[in-house]
């Protein structure tokens, strides 16, 4: 079996005296994508903090490609191909849609290649692209977020929370591209309380509740045992 692109190993973390992330396992084989399901309050955004560096585990390990990167910083991990898309629309509202995507070119990308990345995922932005990124629609301004986050050329790709605030329609829309990212050989692991678009695109799906992995498995077997006391009713 190939080396995953991301393990955790019995990942431990804390805010304060709070424990929230009490032993977490979860595995992200190379170019699958892996949703992490369950209720608000289980841990899943504390885990990908934890693993994108912007916050100290107190325990455990995590491994990219095979790699502990115990210590990393947030920074370094970009630099190892690790892209995060955070909860919330990350856009900078006051600036056009092309001035948003010409800023990736300061992290050395060509801007003709920054533009060919985003326009070719989601040919509405080039509709948009002289448009204030403050005043497109959210489902639009998501897609701004993923867009930038992609000309980056990740290895693997955090999303945390893409259907916030969308309508579904939007939702289907966002989560057909994630199917078209992964076939591009990305890796992905997204955050999902809304479960049912997300295991359509997934290969594999855990659910975290109680800051736990409780259950691992293909799409079908995670939709067979995903009881409302599990998700809350999210599914």
């Amino acid at each position: 079996m190939s080396v995953p692109i991301l393990e955790c190993v019995d990942v431990h973390a804390a805010y304060g005296r709070i424990e929230v992330l009490r032993g977490v396992d979860l595995k992200v084989p190379r170019g699958a994508v892996v949703a992490l399901l369950g209720p608000n309050g289980g841990g899943k955004s504390t885990l990908l903090k934890v693993i994108s560096g912007q916050m100290e585990k107190t325990s455990g390990h995590v491994h990219m490609a095979g790699v502990n990167v115990h210590g990393a910083s947030a920074d370094d991990l970009a630099r190892l191909g690790l892209t995060t898309i955070p909860e919330g629309r990350s856009v900078f509202p006051n600036l056009t849609v092309e001035e948003n995507l010409l800023l990736m070119s300061y992290a050395g990308v060509a801007p003709d290649k920054v533009f060919d990345t985003a326009y070719s995922y989601f040919p509405r932005l080039h509709e948009r692209r002289y448009q204030l990124a403050g005043t497109m629609s959210g489902g639009e301004q998501q897609m701004l977020a993923m867009a930038r986050a992609l000309t980056s050329d990740p290895a693997l790709l955090l999303l945390d929370e893409l259907s916030m605030g969308l309508a579904p329609l939007i939702v289907d829309e966002l989560y057909e591209t994630v199917a078209k990212i992964a076939e591009s050989g990305v890796s992905i692991l997204c955050v999902e309380q809304f479960a049912r678009t997300a295991l359509r695109v997934s290969d594999y799906a855990a659910v975290m509740t109680g800051g736990r992995v409780v259950a691992t498995g293909e799409p079908n077997e995670i939709n067979e045992i995903m009881a409302d006391v599990i998700l809350g009713g999210a599914a």
